[in-house]
């Protein structure tokens, strides 16, 4: 990853090297924080503010399957707070929380940028649009049933 970048730019890959291992490990840790300082060659408080500052970079785990969803004004006009609160009910979970069986781990977030079709849910990096609670239950379902 560091040779996408010119010499001297290195601290260019933290962010993409943190959304990287996360989704290899499945959260930041602070062994973690150090190499990517090592290797992006800045100071692992940098990195460490990096990680505060993103609301994608997570230090807990996550589930195998992330459910974030959309709650920000335009998702909200067309049900995306009661979409968000029906998603709670069925897993069991609030904000940042994981199932039991760390299968599924569910987030409220703010603008995906797909205003145009709210409400929207993005599950890993799998988009869903004018998302239903009916459609919602049958993809927690799939994702339930999925090795």
């Amino acid at each position: 990853m560091l040779k996408a970048y010119p010499a001297g730019r290195t601290r260019s890959a933290v962010v993409p090297m943190l959304i990287y291992a996360q989704d290899e490990t499945g959260d930041i840790t602070p062994e973690l924080i150090t190499e990517v300082a090592k290797r992006c060659g800045v100071e692992p408080l940098q990195v460490d503010e990096v990680v505060g500052y993103y609301s994608m970079l997570h230090r807990e785990p996550l589930g195998k399957y992330h459910v974030q969803i959309c709650t920000s004004i335009s998702c909200m006009l067309v049900g995306a707070e009661e979409l968000y609160d029906h998603a709670k009910e069925k897993l069991g979970i609030g904000h940042k929380g994981v199932t039991p069986d760390g299968k599924i781990s569910l987030e409220e977030v703010e603008c995906m940028g797909a205003c145009s079709w709210a409400p929207a849910v993005e599950i890993n990096y799998d988009f869903h649009h004018f998302v239903t609670p009916q459609q919602l239950d049958k993809l927690i379902d799939d994702l339930r049933k999925a090795q």
